[in-house]
């Protein structure tokens, strides 16, 4: 049984018991607006040329995948595997990650609305606040939890230096 500075043990098994995978929570709002675009579709006027929409869009959606794949590399740098279905390994506290707790799930909201706004889906983007919150308080609350429980005062001290999104 190996175990890091904490006295945790790093080959516990234990997980954040998350409500679902978040990137199907992302395309499983993002489906159910589009689909919902073609079933009871909305009339918004936005008075907004399509360079306009496409140039907003591709913005949101280049920074999103770039904060999503420094998450990724940074969770690979710590040897922390991304999966919330995986125990986590390590805190990554340096990097985007001494930046925002949750790199990741920011950079698919960016890119989801991007999506949305390419899209031209007002359902999608509707949908963003209920996913949002479905995300945080199934999701990161729960996550939160575990890696208190998992790396106790480490993870509040991170906690307290480093916001939660932005």
């Amino acid at each position: 049984m190996e175990n890091e500075p904490s006295g945790q043990d790093l080959n516990d098994i234990g997980t954040a018991g998350v409500i679902a995978r978040p990137p199907l929570l992302f395309l499983g709002a993002l489906a159910l607006g589009l689909a919902a675009d073609h079933l009871l579709p909305l009339r918004v006027a936005v008075a907004e040329t399509a360079l306009v929409r496409w140039v907003i869009a591709g913005c949101l959606i280049i920074i999103g995948l770039a904060l999503f794949a420094a998450g990724i590399l940074n969770f690979s740098r710590a040897r922390t595997p991304v999966p919330t279905n995986q125990p986590t390994r390590a805190l990554a506290t340096t990097g985007i990650h001494g930046w925002t707790r949750n790199p990741i799930y920011l950079g698919m909201f960016l890119v989801y609305g991007g999506i949305g706004i390419a899209a031209r889906s007002p359902w999608a983007l509707i949908l963003m606040l209920p996913l949002a919150i479905t995300l945080r308080y199934g999701v990161v609350a729960r996550e939160e939890a575990y890696l208190e429980r998992r790396f106790g005062d480490a993870y509040r001290d991170y906690k307290v230096r480093v916001r939660r999104w932005l």
